[in-house]
Formats: C-alpha cells, sequence, structure tokens
C-alpha cells in the first residue's frame, strides 16, 4: 500500500526514533510547512539524503538554498530512495515567513516515484517494515561495547569523563539507529544502515564500520572534543 509524502531532502540521513531540528528558511520548504500545518494532525513529511551530501537548512545555519534549485527534474539520481517519516512535534513561524520545527523520525519509507510538478517535491512512497533478525541481542551487546570504546577514542577521554556511556538502550533495534546517528560515518554508511534489512543487518555493519574507525582512531596522537551526537534522540 502506497501513500504520497511532500519530501525534505537533507544531507544527513534520519533514523526512526532521532530528533530533527530545522530551520525552514527557503520559499518551497515554508509552502511546504505551510500546508502541513493547515491541515489536520499529524504533520507528516519524508526525509531523504542528498546524494552528494548538500543540505538544505539545518538548524544555526543560514544563506540560500542553491542546493536543491533543479533538483526535481533530477530527484531520481540526487536523492536516495529509502528515507524515514518526520513526524511534526512542534512549529514555531517566524517573523521572517520561515519556521523553527522540531521533528521525530518514525518509519522508514521506499519512494516509488517523485513527482516535480507542484511547488515543492512529493512522492509515492511504501512504508519499509522493521525486522528484528536472529541473534540481535548477542549482536548488541558486541556493538555496544565497541562503540563505547569508539565514543573514548572519538572524545579523547578516559572512560571515566566520558558522558552518556550509561544511557544506551537495551532494545537492539533501538540501538542499532542510535549508533548509526551518533556515529561519525560518511552519508554512504550511514544511508546503507538505515536501508539495512534488519536490526542484525544493521549491526553486523556497524560492528564492523566501529572496528574499523577504532582501528584509525587508535593511530591518532590526539584527537579534539567532538560532538557526538548532534541530533537528539527519543527512544518512545
Amino acid at each position: 500500500m502506497t501513500e504520497r509524502l511532500p519530501l525534505f531532502p537533507l544531507g544527513t540521513v534520519l533514523y526512526p526514533g532521532l530528533v530533527l531540528p530545522l530551520n525552514v528558511f527557503e520559499e518551497r520548504y515554508r509552502r511546504l510547512v505551510a500546508d502541513l500545518v493547515s491541515g489536520p494532525e499529524p504533520y507528516r513529511f519524508g526525509v531523504v539524503a542528498i546524494r552528494d551530501g548538500r543540505d538544505v537548512a539545518p538548524t544555526g545555519q543560514d544563506g540560500g538554498n542553491q542546493a536543491l534549485a533543479g533538483l526535481g527534474s533530477d530527484a531520481a539520481h540526487s536523492l536516495f530512495d529509502l528515507g524515514c517519516v518526520a513526524e511534526i512535534a512542534s512549529v514555531e513561524s517566524r517573523k521572517d515567513g520561515g519556521y523553527d520545527l522540531i521533528a521525530t523520525g518514525t518509519t522508514r519509507f521506499r519512494v516509488q516515484s517523485f513527482d516535480a510538478t507542484g511547488p515543492y517535491l512529493t512522492a509515492e512512497v511504501e512504508r519499509v517494515p522493521e525486522e528484528l533478525g536472529a541473534e540481535a541481542t548477542m549482536l548488541a551487546a558486541a556493538v555496544e561495547r565497541v562503540f563505547r570504546a569508539y565514543q573514548k577514542r572519538l572524545a579523547g577521554a578516559r572512560e571515566s569523563t566520558v558522558t552518556g556511556l550509561q544511557d544506551l538502550p537495551d532494545d537492539p533495534m533501538v540501538l542499532s539507529y542510535l549508533v548509526a546517528a551518533a556515529s561519525v560515518f560518511d552519508t554512504t554508511d550511514k544511508q546503507r544502515l538505515l536501508a539495512a534489512d534488519t536490526a542484525v543487518e544493521r549491526l553486523t555493519a556497524e560492528l564492523a564500520l566501529l572496528r574499523r574507525e577504532n582501528a584509525v582512531l587508535a593511530k591518532l596522537p590526539s584527537l579534539p572534543a567532538v560532538e557526538l551526537t548532534r541530533q537528539a534522540f527519543n527512544p518512545n
């Protein structure tokens, strides 16, 4: 069964359970938000990652949106076809006509067809179900151990001074998305993690990626402090 969603292309990957703050300033996306909030709740749109990694307007950035000019006619080549539904939790209009909104990733979807004929990009999408897979708990424990080591190396701090290490979720599915969001992987790797068929497949890929990153980080003489979670996480 398919449904039509307005699309918000970004230079980042949104995962189910992750909170996405957005500064909406470009005209087409002002129109998108205005159309959503003029209708019934819940207010939902689709987030898809841009293949070249450019984004439109994450919170705290300003300037014109040149990245998406002309994207509509070439969306199938410029955007990944698997994204995440975002549900608006709060929205505030600004004096300049833009919006500040907070949205939460809910479920994955796959684009069946893009439509660039309207004021903003829309798509016919099909929801992608979540599957856990066998031995997820065992894999989750292994990923948690390697991820803790990764956090310590990335932050350049000892375990006793690293914050957030006791806050990892027990649910393997939730953990798989949190690790994907909080790790500094490139967009292609992050998209591959979103597209994993099961949590087990995602955790397996994360284990390999984290081991690779730990090996690289171990060779560096010193590391600056890094903000690991640029997006807040909501386990609900």
